[in-house]
């Protein structure tokens, strides 16, 4: 299935020992894609995970805490977490926020706690809520010495982007791009009329439609998709868009060939619901 309105698709709250988070979730060859949506004042406790995460504010403000930075968020602003470093998202009392979250599927959607070793084998969303229902707290024995969580040297991890995601367009095509070694995300100001063709797409691809509209044709599949749609091209598949009358601002990540070389040697993460 090509194509995805996330504001009509099932929520999830997957780390419920962490997270306040819930919302869909898209699982592709390569990586997950979901939003992820607080309440005002909630969010997760400072905790990490070996696969990669990439997050980008839709609405409302963030205090994010990646290593030992910690800032307010505003949607425009792309946040890259590297595997194991550790990081926090709370929305701030002014509001409800969600944001774009993308992971790697070398490890699950499940994190452990910042001052807990992680398990010998990545938990699904099933095990854990197996586990509340039960009366056993997921997680383990707390033990920061025993953490594998990363705190210093991480690098710039805060990219801001564009001032707000209604700012206005660019007079030409004009891509920013952060890549990690297991995702790439771009932020893409699009004039009418621009074309984006692949007969085999090289990497696996989303893209998630901000503003505007993108005449959409993926494996034979056709779709005007418009602000809050999700286009998905998984490797090797044909897909095209074509830009509307009127400019477009789109989000798109995809797959490194790092991360295609390690699933297709390892194999992806179980099923995250288990």
């Amino acid at each position: 299935m090509p194509y995805f309105q996330l504001a009509r698709m099932e929520r999830h709250h997957l780390n419920p020992h962490l997270s306040s988070g819930e919302g869909p979730v898209i699982e592709g060859q390569y990586m997950y894609f979901r939003i992820n949506i607080k309440r005002a004042g909630t969010g997760s406790e400072l905790h990490y995970h070996p696969n990669e995460l990439m997050t980008f504010p839709i609405i409302g403000k963030i205090n994010c805490v990646v290593g030992t930075d910690r800032r307010i968020v505003h949607p425009g602003t792309f946040v890259h977490i590297p595997p194991c470093a550790r990081h926090s998202f709370r929305a701030t009392e002014d509001g409800e926020t969600q944001y774009l979250y993308i992971k790697d599927r070398t490890w699950t959607l499940i994190g452990s706690a910042a001052d807990e070793s992680l398990p010998d084998e990545a938990p699904s969303a099933v095990q854990v809520a197996k586990a509340l229902k039960e009366g056993q707290w997921p997680g383990r024995e707390k033990d920061p010495g025993k953490s594998g969580a990363i705190i210093d040297g991480l690098g710039r991890c805060f990219y801001p982007m564009i001032e707000s995601l209604d700012a206005p367009a660019s007079s030409g095509l004009h891509e920013q791009w952060v890549e990690g070694p297991h995702l790439a995300f771009g932020l893409v100001d699009a004039p009418p009329g621009h074309r984006h063709e692949t007969a085999a797409a090289p990497h696996e691809l989303f893209a998630y439609v901000i503003s505007g509209e993108l005449d959409a044709d993926i494996a034979g599949e056709r779709k005007v998709a418009q602000a809050g749609d999700l286009l998905h091209i998984p490797k090797g598949a044909a897909g095209r868009w074509t830009v509307g009358a009127a400019h477009a601002r789109y989000a798109v990540v995809r797959s490194t060939p790092l991360l295609e070389e390690k699933i297709e040697r390892d194999g992806a993460a179980d099923n995250w619901r288990g």
